[in-house]
């Protein structure tokens, strides 16, 4: 796995879990690799790894089963599509449109590509 330095590596492999549910990868109620397994694959520390689940826990993402290991949470799809949404419409969205403004590329664009 890629690292970007300008943003903290828990937050980035929550960001890879996530996609690799949505993507249907790791289903709803399905066991995900321990902390040791994902670290070691990835190669990056368990705690690394702990401190990614224990966010995801505390997002209702994922949930422990004690001396079973972690698994995803029956919503979890639902809900980190919600949220990446969220997301989307309200810190990506407007830099695009800010860009298009600045670059003088109408919002037609958009009409044009569906019409293909």
């Amino acid at each position: 796995m890629d690292f970007d330095s300008n943003k903290p590596i828990y937050l980035q492999i929550s960001d890879s879990l996530c996609e690799r549910i949505l993507g249907g990868e790791f289903k709803e109620e399905e066991r995900i690799p321990s902390v040791r397994e994902y670290g070691s694959s990835i190669g990056v520390n368990p705690n690394t790894v702990m401190r990614t689940y224990e966010f995801l826990t505390q997002d209702g993402i994922i949930y422990n089963k004690r001396g079973i290991g972690y698994f995803v949470s029956s919503g979890a799809k639902d809900l980190i599509l919600a949220r990446q949404r969220k997301a989307f419409l309200e810190e990506e969205l407007p830099e695009i449109v800010r860009r298009m403004k600045i670059l003088g590329i109408p919002m037609s664009v958009f009409a044009d590509q569906e019409e293909k």
